[in-house]
């Protein structure tokens, strides 16, 4: 028989379903779930709340490959220049056109693959086709004609000079104490 003295007393605890406890283990798919609900609410409606079309956005964008899409890009301020590098898989520089135009610089591309194999009884035919198209605002303190581009491995980098005004332009500033 077990000595009354040792027992750690048996507690009952009832977890009511609207105790916080409970609440906390579904707010991720709640919020999940109104995730989606505005997702599908903007796309039937044709516009969401910034004024852009259903099809700017980033899930939908990617199931509508054969639409076109955007290549990722990044953008990097140095001391004398700018240097935007864009992801172009499978493209060479043959098929990339670049523009500055109207204060934007505008990426254009455009990928076919075709393979063909032939076997004894069989012929597997794949095509790919797709274009890429993305236009990067462009800050005003650019050298325009001395812009250049290389590309190698699907690796298009852009070298954008400052002006020599925008060099000279920067200043430091005294942070008083308050």
């Amino acid at each position: 028989m077990a000595d009354p003295a040792n027992e750690l007393p048996a507690k009952s605890e009832e977890r009511d379903a609207k105790s916080p406890e409970k609440s906390r283990e579904w707010e991720p798919f709640q919020t999940l779930r109104r995730e989606i609900d505005r997702v599908f609410e903007n796309f039937h409606h044709g516009f969401s709340a910034f004024g852009r079309t259903s099809m700017e956005f980033e899930p939908l964008r990617l199931l509508a490959g054969s639409w076109g899409s955007t290549p990722a890009v990044n953008m990097v301020e140095k001391d004398t220049t700018y240097e935007l590098t864009a992801e172009l898989p499978g493209m060479d520089e043959s098929n990339v056109e670049l523009k500055v135009t109207g204060g934007a610089l505008t990426i254009k591309g455009e990928k076919k693959e075709v393979t063909e194999e032939k076997g004894g009884d069989f012929v597997l035919s794949e095509r790919r086709f797709g274009s890429i198209q993305r236009s990067i605002p462009l800050p005003e303190s650019l050298d325009l004609d001395r812009i250049e581009a290389s590309f190698k491995n699907g690796i298009l980098t852009v070298t954008m000079p400052k002006t020599p005004e925008a060099q000279k332009s920067e200043r430091k500033i005294a942070i008083k104490g308050g």
